[in-house]
């Protein structure tokens, strides 16, 4: 029938074709990529994943369904997708685009703390969304996120934070690095739209990011060889440290209700928290983010073999699963897939940045520095934008330079 695919299989001289077509393309080399090592690493990783996925949880000791299983193996294979994505087609310039988003992002941003109140999220029921959408019961003004704000230790002031579109000070902060390492890489193009992006990075008061983003351009100088994005990583730190500092005094605020103070008194005597000076290991962010990064690593070190997929993370969180490690990217993947695959990932990705470094592609290069360092203290792999953009830019610029520095005719295979 006319306009109808026939799905019953292709006839005999059909699949000759084929095979004919497969062969000229072999010898013609058209595949879609040439893999080496970095693609080895990358599908062993995949099949870590896997494999935790069939082990039974009671032989691992973890306590996961396979519904939460299936949700951390989405959550895992994220980025694994999204690089064999970029490495079998052709991506388009995505520098430009990146940049503009994250400038939109930045701006709304920088605007929403000071014109939307808090009363006004918990009117549009966005607390209800977290809790009741996500699983996640949050003990933050009027039941948000507790990282809307950054509580200065003084209990009648409440800093907000930008969260823009991705709803979380972290995501927003994290894309915004991103961006600017791209855009870093063709400075001085696009001044404004960078301004804006630094802007935004800045009122997410992340210090975490502004630290990356110091490390990232400064291998972005490294692999460029150049010597500005050396003072720019100088001046980030710089920058940053007054930031802390001018933040309290310029930022818009928000207070606890009677109620909620009352919970966060007993929250801070439970956990022993103390006011620290936000550039300090007692200040209670940085605090709880060095607690559960040495319990992760302390977990993953007692039981190398794992726990099985959905026992740590966000996704434990969500489907009340035990948590065994939360925030570190890598105890996480410890905690779900064995040290041992915890390490297949990182030397896959250890691989991914030396050969983006030997490609010069300085801008992809940075960035994924940046979310690797990130990924000690936090799970980047919970911000889809990451996992799905970086891995994809990382893939497409692996197989562009290997197509421009490899002839067709030579026999190397290796990426």
């Amino acid at each position: 029938m006319d306009g109808v695919l026939d799905i019953s299989g292709p006839a005999p001289g059909a699949l000759d074709a084929l095979a004919g077509v497969a062969r000229d393309a072999a010898v013609r080399r058209e595949l879609p990529f040439r893999p080496g090592l970095v693609d080895a690493l990358a599908l062993a990783f995949g099949a870590f994943a896997l494999l935790y996925l069939v082990l039974p949880q009671d032989w691992l000791g973890g306590d996961a369904d396979a519904k939460t299983e299936l949700y951390a193996l989405r959550h895992h294979l994220a980025p694994l997708g999204a690089y064999l994505l970029g490495r079998s087609i052709v991506l388009p310039p995505l520098r430009a685009v990146v940049l503009v988003t994250a400038a939109v992002v930045a701006v709304v941003g920088v605007v929403e703390p000071y014109v939307v109140s808090v009363a006004q999220w918990q009117d549009a029921d966005v607390p209800a969304y977290f809790r009741d959408q996500l699983g996640f019961e949050h003990h933050g003004p009027r039941g948000l996120p507790e990282n809307f704000v950054f509580n200065t230790g003084n209990e009648d002031d409440l800093l907000r934070r930008a969260v823009s579109t991705f709803l979380s000070p972290l995501g927003t902060a994290y894309m915004l690095v991103v961006a600017l390492c791209l855009w870093a890489a063709h400075a001085p193009r696009r001044w404004p739209l960078a301004a804006l992006a630094a802007a935004g990075l800045l009122f997410t008061f992340t210090r975490a990011a502004l630290l990356a983003l110091a490390g990232a351009l400064f291998v972005l100088a490294l692999v460029a060889r150049r010597w500005w994005p050396v003072a720019a990583a100088a001046a980030t730190i710089a920058v940053g440290l007054a930031w802390t500092q001018a933040y309290p005094a310029i930022a818009p605020e928000t207070s606890w209700t009677p109620n909620e103070l009352a919970e966060q008194r007993r929250i801070a005597r439970e956990r022993g928290v103390t006011r620290g000076d936000v550039i300090s290991t007692g200040e209670p962010s940085i605090k709880s983010h060095l607690t559960a990064l040495r319990d992760g690593a302390e977990t993953v070190a007692e039981h190398p073999q794992g726990f099985g997929l959905g026992n740590s993370g966000a996704v434990a969180l969500r489907r009340d699963v035990e948590l065994k490690a939360g925030e570190s990217t890598y105890t996480e993947l410890g905690v779900e897939v064995g040290l041992l695959g915890a390490l297949v990932f990182i030397a896959w990705n250890v691989a991914l940045l030396a050969r983006l470094w030997v490609a010069r592609a300085a801008g992809t290069a940075a960035a994924l520095a940046a979310v690797l360092a990130l990924a000690v203290q936090t799970d980047v792999l919970g911000t889809p934008w990451l996992a799905y953009v970086v891995w994809l830019l990382a893939g497409a610029r692996l197989s562009a330079w290997q197509t421009r520095s490899t002839p067709a005719s030579t026999s190397d295979t290796s990426t």
